[in-house]
């Protein structure tokens, strides 16, 4: 028993490395709040600009205290500051998800635009329904309902850990030829990789981690 809980943790904390060390390069152009430095195209600097940069904080704020969320010590020993943490985490999950939604009228496509709305949509409703789960007392649900919810938070570092196996898999789909060059390659893997994220965060969830806690009622 040991064992596995040791396993866990050091997955555990694989995972929040991991996700860390993929998020941080995305945030830091972001710090000096200057347009000119964002990773997306901006046409507007009065209204684009200042909703992406507050979405993403939120995002973050989001990613951060699910993981504190998670953790044992604090979730047993100070129920409190777990409470507290989880009211921050379903702030953050709103505010940035409902930010997302103005800014799906920005992206270039409707590849892109279609998948960030279901990923705005599917976040915003498991949040809510691990927090309403939560308020009614319902507490096994709302672990399962939290556990989804920070699933899709984890999208941002899943969509982002697959687009080398993304561009891999393209490149051989075009029969070991970029016939676009490797700027059409680059585009057209970024207008799926938020699908192919979304996808394996749910199978994941679902076929293993909702299924242990299920298990374990």
């Amino acid at each position: 028993m040991q064992k596995q809980e040791m396993k866990q943790k050091k997955s555990w904390w694989i995972l929040i490395i991991v996700s860390l060390g993929v998020m941080t390069p995305f945030v830091l152009p972001y710090l000096n709040v200057d347009p000119a430095n964002s990773r997306i195209t901006i046409t507007s600097n009065t209204i684009q600009y200042p909703l992406l940069l507050t979405h993403i904080l939120f995002a973050c704020a989001a990613l951060i205290t699910g993981f504190l969320q998670f953790v044992t010590r604090i979730r047993i020993q100070h129920p409190k500051i777990h409470r507290y943490l989880g009211r921050v985490y379903v702030m953050s999950v709103f505010i940035s998800g409902l930010l997302a939604l103005p800014l799906i009228f920005y992206m270039e496509n409707f590849t892109k635009s279609l998948a960030f709305l279901t990923l705005s949509i599917v976040w915003l409703v498991t949040c809510w329904n691990g927090y309403r789960a939560a308020v009614k007392g319902r507490l096994p649900e709302h672990r399962v309902w939290m556990v989804r919810s920070f699933g899709i938070t984890l999208v941002a570092v899943s969509a982002r850990l697959l687009m080398p196996v993304l561009l891999l898999s393209y490149y051989i789909l075009s029969g070991f030829s970029l016939p676009g060059g490797r700027a059409q390659m680059v585009e057209e893997t970024l207008n799926v990789n938020i699908w192919v994220g979304l996808l394996l965060n749910f199978v994941i969830i679902e076929w293993i981690i909702v299924k242990k806690i299920k298990h374990e009622k």
